[in-house]
């Protein structure tokens, strides 16, 4: 064989065991922590031993969040900050390095879009949805990246919308999939760096973010015709269970792809479940 430069498997001396998923101790950051998937994340990754510093520019319900996580005996760090703001996010990013020296891992929530057709988003909106959804990812791992100086892990919450056409959404899908994409070149870039970095894909997760964008869109449910292939309805605590996956050691060879939270909605493509069985496209 030819000569190598990898080390040996950590399960060569480590053993996997229920303690693999634990975070004891470890360091998060994640943004968008007030609501939603954000808020089920960064108590689940507290919940699993992190402490949790969190972001986002909803004062009252980031509050609600940091309790949260302080009940559990975690340490945190909370800013309310847009992450569109590079200026901004490397405040918090200090402020998280004199609390705790080092991060472990970074969870890129925060993002967001509206519903327009394409010829109707003037520049100032596309540029909008740009910053929110892409230039929000690009700003936290700059600045929290020379922070990871024991390895670590980034989860970046991108949309089923990244790997199909999203009607109506077309510069939200496009960012997402840059996201996607992005995901993948840096998983190169920062593995001799020991970290890693995933993104996981929801589908019909309902989250207070997300209200009102089925109406505005005018999609509806066809009677008969279930939204996914699985039987039951999506969480934001399934994101969170994901996350708190590429976050811990089970999932330490894994680097550069997508968990899809949909329900087998991206396995489906376009066929659809019938309420009386059988499937239709």
């Amino acid at each position: 064989m030819p000569p190598t430069s990898q080390r040996p498997s950590v399960w060569e001396e480590q053993r996997l065991g229920p303690d693999s998923v634990l975070l004891t101790d470890r360091v998060a950051i994640v943004t968008g922590a007030a609501q939603g998937i954000g808020e089920a994340t960064a108590i689940a990754l507290a919940r699993f031993g992190a402490h949790v510093a969190v972001c986002d520019r909803k004062a009252d319900e980031l509050a609600d969040t940091v309790k949260e996580i302080e009940s559990l005996g975690r340490r945190t760090v909370s800013a309310v900050i847009d992450v569109r703001d590079e200026a901004a996010v490397r405040g918090f990013v200090d402020d998280v390095r004199s609390q705790f020296d080092v991060v472990h891992i970074l969870v890129n929530n925060a993002g967001g879009g509206f519903w327009s057709e394409f010829v109707d988003v003037n520049a100032k909106g596309e540029n909008a949805l740009i910053r929110e959804n892409f230039g929000t990812v690009t700003n936290c791992v700059r600045a929290v990246v020379p922070l990871m100086t024991e390895g670590g892990s980034i989860v970046n919450v991108t949309s089923v919308e990244a790997h199909r056409a999203g009607p109506g959404f077309a510069i939200y899908s496009a960012m997402k999939a840059a996201v996607a994409n992005l995901s993948k070149s840096l998983s190169m870039e920062l593995a001799t760096r020991n970290i890693r970095m995933n993104c996981i894909a929801p589908d019909m997760i309902p989250t207070p973010g997300d209200v009102g964008l089925a109406a505005d869109s005018a999609a509806t449910s066809m009677p008969g015709i279930e939204s996914t292939t699985w039987p039951e309805a999506g969480s934001s605590w399934d994101c969170a269970a994901a996350t708190v996956f590429l976050a811990s050691d089970l999932s330490r060879f894994i680097t550069g792809t997508t968990i899809h939270i949909d329900g087998g909605t991206d396995a489906a493509g376009g066929w659809k479940r019938r309420t009386d069985g059988g499937f239709v496209l």
